[in-house]
């Protein structure tokens, strides 16, 4: 990858990373083993989705702005299914002692926040310069 969106991947996953833990930690104190799992799920899940978008935007950086809206919204549709055949198979195939659906979502959305904080963080930190079109005669 290149610096910026390995600057971008950093920025975002080291907040991430410290507010998985706290959530992790809180989750399995307050609701068990079950709570450990929803968090570590909730961590792998959008830690996972939001890694796909920093490389699809690494793959679509020289691509015509059609190719690259094509792109984003295939990988939008397709994580979009994902995640909702994901939570299918947790409600359908786990009991709720074993995957806390709550503690998953708690920390799924924390996580979110956490992670595109520190993505926009970062990207205010890079200072790039868009170039504005010149003026034709």
């Amino acid at each position: 990858m290149s610096s910026n969106e390995s600057r971008l991947l950093r920025g975002a996953f080291i907040p991430t990373l410290f507010v998985g833990v706290i959530a992790i930690i809180i989750s399995t104190l307050t609701q068990g083993s079950s709570g450990l799992y929803g968090a570590l799920l909730a961590q792998f899940v959008v830690v996972i989705f939001f890694i796909v978008h920093i490389a699809l935007s690494h793959l679509s950086r020289n691509l015509d702005p059609i190719s690259t809206m094509a792109m984003a919204l295939f990988s939008y549709f397709a994580k979009l299914f994902s995640l909702g055949l994901l939570l299918w198979a947790i409600a359908k195939f786990t009991d709720r002692a074993t995957i806390s659906r709550l503690a998953f979502g708690i920390t799924a959305s924390v996580l979110t926040i956490a992670w595109l904080w520190g993505e926009i963080a970062s990207f205010m930190k890079l200072r790039l310069h868009l170039p504005l079109p010149q003026k034709r005669p």
